[in-house]
């Protein structure tokens, strides 16, 4: 597919994927969800990368929610088709990439836009972003995880303030809460977020990817698909599993060993 609103490139092992909409501060429509869609399939197929970073274009926003002409709209049922499932979907697969994502927030992440960075592993920001959960002004309720992932990621009664206030925190606020992990100013923002993601990368990719996998499953996120699947490689890695492997192929009763 072409992408036109986001931009995916690779430096090395990692790959900066850039929402490229900055006249309307990066808000998200239907286009963008499926380009994120697609970098996010992509790059999990991708075993050269190592490390991922989710980015803005521009310096006033890195995403400031859904694009309201896109769906103001819509029939109740078409809003839960077509906007509110498909962008937990979207969010859920960069959720739950088999790479760290750090997302390096160069400006204001409201409603949607604070649901996207959340999805990430690490949060880097400048100074001047803000952070809010607007959508009880506009009579709606936060739709792609911000009553869910956001809970889990700094507590229920921060989630509240923000959802139920309207209020946005300042840099430093979102520090203190937990919502990002570290501050620097604009100039500085790509630079660092590199620097930490080429650190990750040096590191043993499997051992990290694991890692991610596990504290995910700790939270709750994605946690019957992350069981299994590391039960189901380390069955692989035995010796029963090639004997009945063997066995099959050769049509005979499979001799298991315990090992």
């Amino acid at each position: 597919m072409t992408h036109t609103w986001t931009l995916l490139e690779r430096v090395g092992a990692v790959a900066i994927v850039t929402l490229n909409r900055e006249p309307k501060l990066n808000t998200l429509t239907p286009d963008m969800l499926d380009e994120l869609e697609a970098h996010a399939r992509a790059i999990d197929a991708d075993r050269d990368i190592r490390v991922v970073i989710l980015t803005g274009a521009g310096s006033r926003a890195f995403c400031v929610g859904a694009d309201i002409t896109q769906w103001a709209a819509l029939e109740p049922l078409d809003m839960w088709r077509q906007w509110v499932k498909r962008g937990h979907q979207v969010f859920d697969q960069w959720a739950r990439l088999r790479q760290p994502v750090i997302a390096a927030i160069n400006g204001h992440a409201f409603g949607g836009g604070l649901e996207l960075a959340i999805s990430a592993d690490i949060r880097v920001a400048t100074t001047g972003a803000q952070y809010a959960l607007p959508e009880a002004s506009i009579a709606t309720c936060p739709g792609w995880s911000g009553s869910q992932r956001m809970v889990r990621l700094i507590g229920g009664s921060h989630t509240k303030y923000l959802a139920l206030s309207g209020q946005r925190l300042s840099a430093g606020q979102a520090l203190q809460a937990g919502l990002v992990h570290e501050v620097v100013e604009a100039d500085a923002l790509m630079a660092r977020a590199q620097a930490l993601a080429a650190d990750m990368a040096t590191k043993a990719p499997i051992s990290l990817q694991l890692t991610k996998q596990l504290v995910n499953a700790a939270t709750g996120e994605d946690r019957d698909a992350v069981l299994e699947a590391m039960a189901g490689a380390l069955a692989a890695s035995t010796e029963d599993a090639k004997e009945g492997i063997r066995s099959f192929t050769e049509k005979r009763k499979a001799a298991y060993a315990g090992r």
